[in-house]
């Protein structure tokens, strides 16, 4: 590795010595290359004409095995084995035994490292072991660069270009930066030791310091008061003690690998093992655990993290394949201004606590760390998941006065938050707050929401991993109500399954998750579970009212019985002489066509109706809210959506039951005005939303408003949107 020479000569004599080393007649490196191709680059044994003409694709031979599954295979008679591919070009009919170990590097493989023997063998673990240690090197050649074809020129780039690149939102915002790129990987130069105990007792001690580190890194975000956020560091910080991959490094230590390599290899390990997994959830943790082997290495090299590396500019647009909770907040957070993934969800912990810090972030931007050069100028647009990095000066300045103009927009809905949300005509309007974490509590005086009209339960059951007992969540309910002061709190119940899963739950194979077993479903099969929470939220609420909700009820058969088990849960509170409200409501989502023709038996059970507008639109036009062919084919201004809103307003209003809506619909002004020319005067919505609704509300004459949609609507044969916007622009409606 060290040597002279060129990367290939260098490869030619590591082929050689492995041979010599472990009694083979063969060793041969495979290159992964574009487009899922093993290349051969190296062989002692085999035909060097073959030397960069054989090539197999991932999971074809023996040698695509490995790369597809990213494990060893040792095997004594190869030619029987149904994988076996025969290359004619590569000589290798006198081969008998074979075994390969995948070249990992970054949880990637970079290629295959193979020996044969003429003679049936069986290979020991040791060996298989010892393959792997040199992969380890033999990785760092490879990714290094230096691995090219003879005579092979690098086409030019153009990074100088400006370019946009498309992910998904993950944290809304706008914001504007220079990039920096978080690359946390260390080069391991010493893959062997010499003393297993010295590494043992520096692998320690590296322990001991990110322990250190981490605790103080928990308790000062404890002290700023940012909720959950707070409790997936603790989290995380346990997951720093999880005494299995603890272990595993210090085995992997007791073989003669250095403490870095041994960190790096249970890293490999676990990161190809995980990439098979499909569970959003349990990929989001392998970012956890990543980060901590990145911490260690950081650690045995004697610093703390990687932001602490080199100046950063003021304002900074941090890019990165994976980032972990900590690691964000080892970024000077006065300097951040956004963040580029190349992975993350919208239940990833790192988006979790940049939505608490009002961090910009867009994530599934694919090869952003290979597009995006370090200073580069970088725009994001966190509310429609865009990146622009180099911009040309028209979009800088297109970009600046958005950004100034949003700015701008923010300093008028922050004077207006006092303002009553009240029609030009006198109308009143409850504008309530869609709230998920402690941490989005403040808002309400912020952006001066009536109440929380949607608190979602269920993050705090993902970010754990085992299910919250009773205490704990009587604790989060009794804090939620506590810093709402007064205003009225609904929560939903547990709403999980679909693309929400619980890490300890066992993963379950559907073909259709929307459609099938999740929410009040959920809650139904699993009594005790919903009955845990029930008692919860009657505990916290210790004699305060609240509002509970429902999800995905089908029919009104499932109300009945969620509403009867809620009710024993209040006997039960009563008869242990505990405080319980006489105002406590009860009500249902609704979100299932199906409950449409059900709404006068429902409305006997139901004290509110909570119209779910998401999973309401993609099942009354059987459209995937998440399939990008279908999503945008439905307009949610259409007649079919728009009449059946009116008709369950026109019921609830004559049953005397209240109705609102806490779906993205509400959070639009356009769709709002709308909403309220229905008949809706109650909506919750995220807090960016609130301002700009405000506006739209107090500049509305929603009487003249109201009579003018009624008469549109009974010729409307496709979306009202195009007559709704100009009706607002002739009559000055802030949309």
């Amino acid at each position: 590795m060290a040597g002279s020479g060129t990367a290939q000569s260098r490869l030619d004599k590591i082929v050689t010595l492995i041979a010599a080393e472990m009694v083979a007649e063969v060793c041969s490196c495979y290159v992964s290359r574009p487009g899922d191709v093993l290349e051969l680059f190296a062989t002692i044994g085999l035909n060097p004409d073959a030397v960069h003409r054989t090539r197999l694709r991932v999971g074809e031979g023996l040698v695509g095995e490995v790369a597809a599954t990213a494990r060893p295979l040792a095997i004594a008679n190869a030619p029987a084995h149904p994988k076996f591919a025969y290359r004619p070009e590569t000589g290798e009919d006198p081969y008998e035994s074979w075994m390969g170990v995948p070249i990992l590097r970054g949880g990637k493989v970079r290629g295959v490292l193979i020996i044969q023997n003429q003679h049936k063998r069986n290979y020991s673990e040791d060996e298989v072991e010892t393959l792997e240690t040199i992969a380890m090197v033999v990785a760092e050649l490879i990714v290094g660069g230096e691995i090219a074809r003879p005579g092979e020129v690098a086409s030019p780039t153009a990074v100088s270009l400006p370019a946009r690149l498309h992910g998904i939102a993950l944290s809304g915002g706008l914001a504007q930066g220079l990039a920096v790129l978080h690359r946390t990987q260390i080069t391991v130069r010493q893959m062997v030791a010499d003393d297993p105990a010295v590494e043992a007792e520096r692998f320690r001690q590296a322990v001991e310091h990110m322990h250190r580190s981490l605790d103080d890194l928990v308790a000062d975000h404890r002290a700023g008061g940012i909720g959950e956020s707070g409790e997936i560091l603790e989290t995380y910080r346990m997951f720093a003690e999880d005494r299995g991959w603890l272990s595993r490094i210090h085995e992997a230590i007791d073989t003669g690998l250095s403490a870095e390599a041994a960190v790096q290899r249970v890293q490999n390990d676990m990161a190809a093992r995980m990439a098979r997994v499909t569970d959003p959830y349990l990929r989001e943790r392998l970012v956890d655990f990543d980060d901590l082997a990145n911490r260690l290495l950081l650690h045995l090299a004697g610093r703390t993290s990687a932001a602490a590396l080199g100046t950063l500019p003021d304002d900074m647009v941090l890019v990165a394949r994976a980032i972990g909770p900590a690691e964000l907040l080892d970024y000077d957070r006065r300097k951040l201004r956004g963040l580029v993934l190349e992975e993350g969800s919208a239940t990833s912990h790192v988006a979790i606590i940049a939505r608490a810090l009002d961090i910009p972030v867009v994530g599934r931007c694919v090869e952003a760390m290979r597009l995006i050069e370090p200073l580069d100028p970088i725009v994001i647009d966190g509310d429609h998941g865009n990146v622009f990095v180099r911009p040309s000066e028209d979009v800088m300045d297109t970009i600046t006065k958005a950004i100034q103009v949003q700015a701008g927009q923010r300093k008028i809905y922050a004077e207006e938050a006092r303002l009553p949300a009240v029609t030009r005509d006198g109308a009143a309007v409850s504008l309530m707050l869609n709230a998920g974490l402690l941490s989005d509590m403040p808002h309400l005086d912020a952006v001066g929401a009536d109440g929380i009209g949607l608190y979602r339960t269920e993050i705090p059951f993902m970010v754990r991993s085992e299910y919250p007992s009773v205490a704990t969540q009587t604790d989060l309910y009794s804090r939620v109500i506590d810093l709402a002061e007064g205003r009225p709190v609904v929560f939903r119940t547990l709403d999980v399954g679909g693309d929400k899963r619980l890490p300890y739950f066992a993963e379950i194979d559907e073909d259709n998750p929307a459609l099938g077993w999740r929410a009040v479903r959920i809650g139904l099969d699993r009594p005790a579970m919903l009955r845990q929470q029930l008692r919860a939220l009657i505990q916290g609420a210790a004699g305060r009212p609240f509002g509970v909700m429902f999800p995905m009820v089908s029919e009104v058969t499932e109300l009945d019985a969620a509403r009867n088990l809620f009710d024993r849960e209040v006997a039960r509170a009563a008869a242990q002489g505990a405080p319980v409200s006489g105002e406590i409501r009860v009500g249902v989502m609704l979100e299932v066509p199906s409950l449409l023709w059900q709404l006068d038996q429902v409305l006997r059970t139901a004290d509110f109706v909570a119209v779910g507008s998401n999973d309401l639109m993609q099942y009354l036009y059987a459209a995937d809210r998440t399939n990008t062919r279908v999503a945008q084919r439905y307009d949610t201004l259409s007649p079919g959506l728009i009449g059946a809103l009116a008709e369950t307003v026109a019921r609830c209003d004559a049953a005397g039951r209240r109705i609102s809506l806490c779906g993205e619909m509400a959070s639009r002004p356009i769709e709002a005005m709308t909403l309220l020319g229905l008949g809706f005067r109650t909506l919750s919505m995220p807090a960016t939303s609130i301002g700009a609704v405000r506006t739209m509300v107090r500049s509305l004459d929603l009487g003249h408003f109201s009579r003018w949609l009624s008469q549109v609507r009974a010729n409307a044969r496709g979306s009202l949107r195009p007559a709704i916007r100009a009706y607002a622009r002739d009559h000055d409606v802030a949309i």
